[in-house]
């Protein structure tokens, strides 16, 4: 089990030095307890206490990382079971997967996709991590050809899927810089794998159908020298998978089992269920998603999934305060003032983009609160719109000084016109009815 703070600083030399960069033992010891400081940090700490804190105190799961530069992604470094204990902090990554004995060109065109498709919801893009490229022709030199076509064409994360050393070796020598995932290793095969994934500096898939099996393999590759490990289930079914990936989160996160602390990896083409287990996968910790390419809509249900079950839920979605156009404006357009909710601000700009009517939104900062929550909260009042109002250089844009508030903010209305010496004008409740509410009350 994790030390707690207290039993952290007793293991300390209690010199608050600073050197580990917090101004107390007890800082770091705190910091420890969360995870977020490396035992490293202390330059005074014996061999023992170090072994014991880095035991105890490294996040359950390990963090391993995929691919380089602008499209890698982390996966592992998870705390909690549910959600809602805290929150999970590292969406699993979703690859498309090829093979190698496609034609180039249906290679490419996947690749392509890849690269370019995404969709914008609630102001985040939405993409898809990579390529996953599976050895099927048993040639190292056709699987060395398939990774070049993708490399050529752009810069995503890779699966390489193969069980021959000789095949990735040839793979490699395209992208071999890159920290591609190399799948798999296996009780029989797991030193010529790891000699390969040492060798490039790879993370590295180990298989095995049972836990205890897992356990000694992932032993088995960090005693060769490759510490970036991911484990895949081989799960019979996708009830196999759940109870599976459900059993190792709980041993991973109490620490029962430290030799299963490392993220997990799901190929949702078996089975012949692809979108439930693409559902399963994100629900139930898999940390990397192969997959087949998939339809438009089944795409954005995927990634519309992720993205809300990987959204803090103890942080609301914001955006950020400012006044932002609807159209082209002109001195005379209207001025809308909501609150930084990211699912207000889109609901209401998709609504005033129907309208067609030019005009500007004035976004104020509730913390992400909601219009009616922030009210009742206090977050919303007449200083921050009054405030908001010179911040962002309202005046300057406009020829009138007129300014709608929702209508759930109506009883500050009286207040934000003292505060403000702005006319207050109270719009509707819902923002379905904005456009009716511009035609027949707003005064040019």
């Amino acid at each position: 089990m994790a030390l707690k703070a207290l039993d952290i600083y007793k293991l300390l030399p209690k010199k608050n030095c600073k050197e580990c960069g917090d101004p107390t033992c007890l800082t770091f010891a705190m910091k420890l307890a969360g995870g977020k400081a490396d035992v490293d940090l202390c330059p005074y700490l014996d061999d023992t206490s170090k072994t014991v804190l880095g035991a105890t105190t490294r996040p359950p799961i390990r963090l391993v990382r995929i691919g380089v530069g602008e499209r890698s992604f982390a996966v592992g470094e998870e705390f909690v079971l549910y959600r809602h204990e805290k929150t999970f902090y590292h969406p699993p990554g979703i690859l498309f997967k090829v093979s190698d004995a496609q034609i180039p060109d249906e290679i490419a065109s996947v690749t392509k996709r890849v690269r370019d498709e995404s969709f914008i919801r609630v102001g985040a893009d939405l993409r898809f991590n990579g390529i996953a490229i599976e050895n099927t022709s048993n040639s190292a030199d056709t699987f060395a050809k398939s990774v070049e076509t993708v490399e050529k064409m752009a810069d995503l994360p890779l699966v390489l899927i193969s069980s021959s050393a000789d095949a990735l070796t040839a793979a490699l020598a395209h992208c071999g810089t890159y920290r591609p995932l190399i799948h798999a290793a296996t009780n029989k095969n797991f030193k010529g794998m790891c000699a390969v994934a040492k060798q490039h500096g790879c993370p590295l898939v180990i298989k095995a159908r049972h836990l205890d099996e897992l356990g000694q393999l992932a032993k088995d590759c960090t005693a060769e020298g490759v510490q970036d490990l991911v484990m895949d289930l081989s799960p019979a079914s996708l009830r196999d998978f759940i109870s599976l990936s459900t059993e190792i989160r709980q041993l991973a996160i109490t620490r029962t089992a430290p030799d299963l602390g490392y993220p997990v990896y799901f190929d949702a083409t078996a089975g012949g269920m692809q979108d439930a287990g693409i559902v399963i996968g994100i629900l139930k910790y898999a940390s990397v998603i192969v997959t087949n390419p998939l339809l438009p809509s089944s795409a954005k249900a995927a990634l519309t999934l992720r993205q809300n079950v990987y959204t803090d839920p103890q942080k609301p979605i914001q955006m950020n305060p400012g006044l932002y156009r609807v159209g082209t404006p002109g001195k005379d357009a209207p001025v809308l003032m909501t609150v930084n909710f990211s699912l207000t601000f889109f609901t209401l700009e998709g609504y005033l983009e129907s309208t067609r009517i030019p005009c500007f939104m004035l976004i104020v900062d509730t913390e992400g609160l909601s219009v009616l929550t922030a009210v009742a909260a206090g977050k919303l009042n007449e200083i921050l719109v009054r405030d908001s109002l010179i911040k962002f250089g309202v005046e300057s844009e406009v020829s009138h000084r007129s300014l709608i508030i929702p209508g759930y903010a109506a009883p500050l209305s009286g207040r934000i016109e003292e505060a403000t010496g702005w006319k207050v004008l109270v719009g509707p409740r819902d923002a379905a009815e904005i456009g009716e509410f511009l035609n027949e009350e707003w005064k040019k």
